[in-house]
């Protein structure tokens, strides 16, 4: 692959768009943070799609992707959770410490399984994207009501269901991954 695909080039903007929405947030600019997370997610769901569409899937857009993702999520999770940071509303510090060490471990394990036992192909489940779409859900809710500088059960539910899910997924993962280590090489990485 000589040249950035388009999928990719929006994949990259999306890293991008990690410290301006940072700045914003930090300097009280509730709306325009916001704005830029909504934006960089709509390039997630756009890069994906015009990948599939033009059929220039990448190995560079394979890993760029899902570190584009962790990167936006993770970066907006501490912000958030920054008791220095003017907001009505903040990220519980144990619900940030939660979504991050659950996918520390998950990366941790895959990359032992994968020098122990050899290649092994560990594709995300319907549990861990709904868990991620939980969090983003939850991001918005929380930046919707520090704009309004309001508070609202509708942050508690939200902060609750993303708890659940980042147990439920990581157990789910934890499940998978013991069934992928007694599968043989050749098997796992179809």
């Amino acid at each position: 692959m000589g040249h950035l695909t388009l999928a990719n080039q929006l994949t990259i903007l999306r890293i991008m768009l990690i410290p301006v929405f940072v700045l914003l947030l930090v300097y009280g600019f509730l709306g325009w943070s916001l704005v830029v997370f909504l934006v960089a997610g709509i390039t997630d769901a756009l890069d994906g799609l015009i990948a599939r569409i033009t059929g220039q899937r990448t190995s560079l857009g394979a890993w760029l992707d899902p570190m584009a993702d962790k990167l936006l999520l993770v970066t907006t999770f501490v912000v958030l959770t920054l008791p220095s940071v003017p907001l009505t509303n903040h990220v519980p510090l144990w619900l940030t410490v939660f979504v991050i060490s659950r996918d520390v471990v998950i990366v941790g394990v895959v990359a032992i399984v994968n020098l122990a036992a050899g290649p092994r192909t560990f594709r995300p489940s319907i549990l861990g994207k709904l868990a991620t779409a939980t969090f983003i859900v939850t991001i918005v809710v929380i930046m919707y009501f520090n704009y309004r500088q309001e508070q609202s059960v509708v942050i508690d539910v939200a902060i609750w269901l993303s708890l659940v899910l980042t147990v439920v997924s990581a157990a789910d993962y934890f499940m998978r991954l013991r069934k992928l280590i007694n599968e043989s090489p050749a098997a796992g990485s179809t």
